[in-house]
């Protein structure tokens, strides 16, 4: 039962990351890959790392797995956040040509 769990988990976790990586490929514009990255990016690799916990199944390693978690959802959303607000700094000045 276990296996069937971490096997159901790892495929779901390859799907979202296999998502966000059509996302970065075939999006447009910065924004909306970034958006893909950061969503599904995410939620494929928390779902690899539960199946990690779950196939570890001691305390310090599923400790240390909760702690990777806890880092990635940290830094995720501030990555993006500075990478889109560096975006629109720089396309903002490069547009803005009524001034003077």
């Amino acid at each position: 039962m276990i296996d069937v769990l971490k096997g159901i988990l790892i495929l779901g976790g390859g799907a979202f990351v296999l998502i966000a990586a059509i996302g970065i490929v075939r999006l447009p514009d910065l924004l909306t890959r970034m958006h893909a990255s950061t969503k599904a990016g995410t939620l494929g690799s928390l779902l690899i790392l539960a199946a990690l916990a779950v196939n570890i199944g001691t305390v310090s390693g599923t400790s240390k797995v909760l702690a990777t978690v806890f880092f990635l959802l940290l830094t995720a959303p501030i990555a993006a956040h500075m990478i889109g607000r560096a975006y629109a700094r720089t396309s903002a000045k490069a547009t803005d040509t009524d001034k003077d």
